[in-house]
């Protein structure tokens, strides 16, 4: 089986690599580190610590470890690998020259051999679910330990690598350690083959999420320079389907609070021009971010103007530090939501659709607890925000409530340190920071 798989990843890689190509057509980052893809690199002049996360929403899961590994280890290289435009984006936004950022090889022998050579890893820690066979199988060759970090199974996914059972029957090795978020994604890694004493529940990543002590200043003097004392609510990471329905919302909001702004932003880069679109078929009248921040339109929305098309990358935190309430995208369509813990963090009150399959257990502490709440539609949506965005005192019981959740359930990262320190002896000296930040 793993030999038919690769003949047939061999086969894939011109068509998957023409596929970005043509992409890059329309958005150059596509052209970003094409060599890379196939394991192509700078060969680095010493061992490394291997970090991997697949696209934007696993890369700021990862931040709070990363940064974790760069003060625990100071002198030993740092690389960071994903798969997608927006994913590297993110991670040069979040490291600044701190780390080697690469795209992952395509899963070839070949390509998977030549990244291993150029970036020399000591362990490699991958986040939430990324198990290509010939990857793995490469690290277990070459005695690189691998850690499945933040690791989350659904069991929509159970099915379908039970499917290909025989494929990825090799693939939890003795070389493996999965730290599963839950004791439910425990026994699904177990189901498929991992072994029992190899698996740990861990906790999630996410909720060591880090505030910049400056965010929440930087929002507040965003949000004047671009609604004024208008009220604001946002929309992060919205996906195709959703958009809609969050401006039915906002339409019915307007009845009720003229004034009131939505910060639309959009999960994915190459959708910003769809969304416009839509924006111009709706005859709603929007600015957007980029033209804002590039000097092409005023720094701060028109009164008439009821929608910022967020079209840039990496101002998220910013943008949720910004607003009154936040909405957290995919979760009105059947996507799974998204992060809902960075809003929870500033102290906002959180929305979320009914469709939050990816962060289950955080959704259902946050909803139990009464630091974020459900909507079905955009009916339910505009009932809402006209209630929070009437009653400053509700948003903060909410927002406090939030941050009480998310102190309380601290500490993967130091667990996750635990179990990869002892792979890297004499790696580097612990500094005193690190210490007082993860003890």
């Amino acid at each position: 089986m793993r030999f038919l798989y690769s003949w047939l990843i061999r086969c894939a890689v011109p068509f998957a690599y023409a596929a970005l190509l043509w992409r890059g057509l329309r958005d150059r980052h596509y052209w970003q580190g094409l060599a890379e893809r196939l394991g192509v690199g700078r060969a680095l002049a010493a061992p490394s610590i291997w970090l991997h996360a697949v696209s934007l929403g696993e890369m700021s899961a990862a931040a709070p470890l990363a940064r974790a590994l760069r003060l625990r280890f100071p002198e030993t290289p740092l690389v960071v690998t994903t798969a997608t435009p927006a994913g590297r984006a993110r991670a040069a936004a979040l490291f600044e020259g701190g780390a080697d950022i690469r795209f992952l090889p395509y899963d070839t022998p070949a390509s998977v051999r030549r990244f291993l050579k150029r970036t020399r890893p000591r362990a490699a820690i991958i986040m939430e679910t990324e198990l290509w066979p010939n990857l793995l199988r490469a690290c277990e060759r070459g005695g690189i330990p691998v850690l499945l970090a933040n690791a989350r199974l659904s069991s929509r996914s159970v099915s379908r690598y039970r499917r290909f059972g025989s494929l990825f029957a090799g693939v939890f090795s003795n070389n493996l350690l999965v730290a599963a978020q839950s004791a439910e994604d425990a026994e699904r890694f177990k189901s498929i083959g991992a072994a029992a004493e190899r698996t740990l529940v861990v906790g999630n990543v996410k909720f060591d999420v880090a505030v910049d002590p400056g965010i929440v200043e930087v929002g507040r003097a965003l949000r004047v320079a671009l609604a004024g004392t208008r009220p604001v609510w946002i929309a992060g990471s919205t996906h195709a389907g959703e958009e809609a329905q969050l401006l039915d919302a906002h339409d019915l909001l307007l009845e009720s609070m003229p004034n009131a702004v939505l910060l639309l932003v959009p999960r994915h880069r190459d959708r910003f021009a769809a969304v416009a679109e839509l924006l111009a078929r709706r005859a709603v009248k929007f600015a957007r971010r980029s033209r804002m921040a590039s000097g092409e339109e005023a720094p701060q929305l028109q009164s008439d103007t009821p929608v910022l098309l967020v079209d840039t990358i990496g101002e998220l935190a910013a943008l949720y530090a910004s607003a009154d309430v936040a909405f957290v995208g995919g979760s009105l369509v059947a996507i799974g939501g998204h992060n809902l813990l960075e809003p929870a963090a500033l102290g906002l009150p959180v929305l979320t659709g009914p469709s939050y399959f990816n962060g289950r257990e955080i959704a259902q502490i946050l909803l139990a607890r009464g630091a974020a709440l459900e909507v079905r539609s955009a009916q339910d949506l505009a009932a809402v925000l006209q209630k929070l965005l009437a009653q400053p005192q509700m948003r903060e019981q909410m927002g406090t409530i939030g941050r009480e959740i998310i102190a309380a359930n601290r500490g993967s990262v130091a667990r996750l340190l635990a179990l990869i320190e002892p792979w890297l002896p004499g790696a580097g000296h612990q500094t005193a920071e690190a210490e007082r930040a993860y003890p």
